[in-house]
């Protein structure tokens, strides 16, 4: 499997450990990379970024247009009805981002997983289904499209879950997100849930509350 094409933003230090953010549908890499400079790592932690590209394909909720998607959404139902085949393609990918970090000597324990709307579904396909533990998973303004399917490992019943929305969220509604959290509890995980009053996006006060999370699981 090639490695999807990523951005990578370095920290000032070697790196000690790994956050991989999978960017949204019709977005990119370079989507989230103006974050990094306001969030904030505990004392000693040097984060490497990912921010990896999804490949432009079809997309039928879009009238078949070509753009970056991690899979397709074929109706924008309540319930989101999607590929899911495609979309656990894109898990498959984002295991093998993980994996590299851990060869280049960043620990499981040290890798947090981050996804926003359609990128978020992906992290937690990947990160439920991962069979090594993560430091933290970041979920925001999205939905579990795989609740259904995924074959879950026991590796992360331990492992930290933020779930974030935007209570007047127009593209992925907040009820998605409270869905997640609610079987996320039912299934034995560890969630933080939080709301902000915002449409589909990240806010100021969003990202002071990650780096609390990075810096409560990244030490």
């Amino acid at each position: 499997m090639s490695l999807l094409p990523c951005v990578e933003v370095e920290p000032k230090q070697p790196a000690n450990a790994a956050i991989i953010w999978l960017h949204g549908l019709g977005a990119d890499g370079h989507d989230f990379e103006p974050i990094v400079p306001h969030i904030q790592f505990a004392e000693g932690v040097h984060a490497r970024f990912v921010f990896p590209h999804a490949p432009r394909i079809p997309v039928t909720i879009n009238g078949g247009m070509q753009m970056p998607a991690w899979y397709d959404i074929l109706e924008m139902s309540i319930n989101r009805n999607v590929d899911e085949t495609q979309l656990r393609a894109s898990a498959a990918q984002t295991v093998a981002l993980i994996e590299r970090e851990i060869e280049r000597g960043i620990p499981a324990e040290r890798i947090v997983l981050a996804g926003f709307s359609q990128g978020g579904a992906v992290a937690y396909e990947a990160a439920l289904s991962f069979q090594k533990k993560l430091a933290g998973v970041m979920c925001l303004s999205t939905y579990l499209a795989t609740q259904a399917s995924v074959k879950t490992s026991e590796a992360q019943k331990t492992t930290p879950f933020l779930v974030q929305h935007g209570s007047q969220d127009p593209v992925v509604p907040a009820q998605l997100g409270t869905q997640a959290k609610a079987w996320l509890e039912e299934h034995g995980y560890a969630v933080t849930y939080q709301t902000y009053p915002m449409a589909h996006q990240v806010c100021a006060e969003q990202l002071q509350d990650i780096s609390k999370f990075l810096q409560s699981v990244l030490r």
